[in-house]
């Protein structure tokens, strides 16, 4: 049964996080055999899982082939093709189909429950847990790591000790700090000699200088291009959905540019340009207008560009061509024709800032892959430790590849450190 507090007691492996990949990481670990406990400094587990995929549990991404999968990660790609092809999103969705979880392949692959219910996921985790005898200690905040010859002792809680011959620490990163990831654990992680990659947030929101924006609130645009401008260059592009919000834009395109978005701020101020019809150049954009200037000559600007993008992002536009919302089709000049064209091929915006650690999905930054074995999870420096999940420096795009990682390291991790 889960406990809350604990009086010194050994054990095979510690497992120091109850997110996903250390829920992973136990369950492995016991099913080989082990004698493990799972520390968590929350009163129950995966708290952060139950947000995934707007509570649906965006589980992972059917993306089979590795050499694509590990192109969907700005950082840490090739270090984790060892914990694909021992645990990719194939034997993922295998993993939770034999655990009675039923799952569909959704738009650009996202892998979800059939029930949309990341509860379920907790449950069946919860469940196994408790069948293969993993204790689950609860309000167990870690207060030091005592070390000694290059081997943990010892892990130091408010109310106890825990002692183990292995251990894993998967406390995740900064990001959803409400869930109890903070942070806190990467001074402890410094302190037995690993190096932390400052920590950023990434797939997090970013917001606009741009008074037009803040008129865009509610407006989703699917299938745009997105090029980020740092000092008069193009440093690099997505393309797909956005949505505009109160205090500038989201969606799964920005989310996933938003870690290299906050790097280049570092460095100056970044622009945004949207091409709004990316698979068409700008005569083919011209010619769409045009003829439908043609079929409707007596409709307003506003009213034709409404054939083209949402309303309100229509009433935007005529503003940044410089034509009157109100003028007659017919009445617009070759020069306002071309002026609306180009507009839909290139809306700028200024990025002010990225929104923070309280709505950045994941953490750019963590222990360092170098001090990591990425075959078995094991630290270079410490024997007898592994670490999982969102603590080490990777990160991915949104879609259910950060979950992926989670789980491909917790069980690589869970079965490396059962080899004794």
């Amino acid at each position: 049964m889960p406990k809350e507090d604990t009086k010194e007691q050994s054990f095979d492996v510690a497992v120091i996080g109850g997110g996903p990949a250390g829920m992973m990481s136990a369950l492995i670990a016991a099913e080989n055999g082990s004698k493990v406990i799972l520390l968590e400094k929350n009163k129950q587990l995966g708290k952060k899982l139950l947000l995934t995929g707007g509570g649906r549990c965006n589980i992972t991404n059917a993306e089979f082939n590795l050499r694509k999968l590990v192109e969907n990660y700005s950082k840490g790609g090739e270090f984790l093709f060892h914990a694909f092809s021992v645990f990719g999103p194939e034997k993922t969705i295998n993993f939770f189909n034999k655990l009675g979880i039923e799952t569909k392949i959704e738009k650009n692959n996202r892998v979800f429950p059939v029930d949309n219910d990341a509860r379920e996921v907790l449950e069946v985790f919860e469940k196994h847990l408790k069948k293969n005898k993993v204790e689950v200690l609860f309000n167990s905040e870690v207060k030091d790591i005592v070390c000694a010859k290059n081997n943990i002792k010892k892990i130091v809680l408010q109310n106890g000790e825990v002692t183990a011959k292995k251990y894993i620490i998967c406390t995740g990163g900064k990001s959803y700090s409400l869930t109890g990831s903070d942070g806190a654990i990467y001074k402890l992680v410094e302190k037995l000699g690993h190096t932390i990659v400052p920590p950023t947030p990434a797939l997090v929101p970013i917001s606009l200088k741009d008074e037009w924006a803040k008129k865009m609130q509610g407006i989703s645009l699917n299938n745009l291009k997105i090029i980020v401008i740092q000092n008069n260059k193009k440093q690099f592009s997505e393309q797909g959905e956005i949505l505009f919000t109160h205090f500038g834009i989201t969606g799964p395109a920005i989310l996933n540019i938003s870690g290299k978005v906050g790097d280049l701020l570092g460095k100056g101020e970044v622009t945004i340009v949207f091409d709004l019809f990316p698979d068409l150049n700008y005569q083919e954009v011209l010619k769409e207008l045009e003829d439908i200037l043609v079929r409707y000559p007596n409709r307003t600007v506003k009213n034709i560009l409404s054939f083209l993008v949402p309303e309100g992002l229509a009433e935007v536009l005529c503003d940044m061509a410089q034509v009157k919302r109100e003028k007659i089709a017919n009445n617009m000049s070759k020069i306002e024709r071309a002026s609306v064209a180009k507009t839909l091929k290139n809306i700028e915006a200024t990025v002010s800032g990225l929104l923070g650690w309280d709505l950045a999905h994941v953490t750019m930054g963590g222990v360092s892959l170098k001090e990591i074995d990425h075959k078995t999870m094991k630290s270079k420096i410490i024997g007898n430790l592994y670490f999982a999940g969102e603590i080490i420096d990777i990160d991915g795009k949104s879609g259910g590849f950060n979950l992926q990682s989670c789980w491909s390291t917790g069980y690589l991790a869970g079965k490396s450190a059962t080899i004794f």
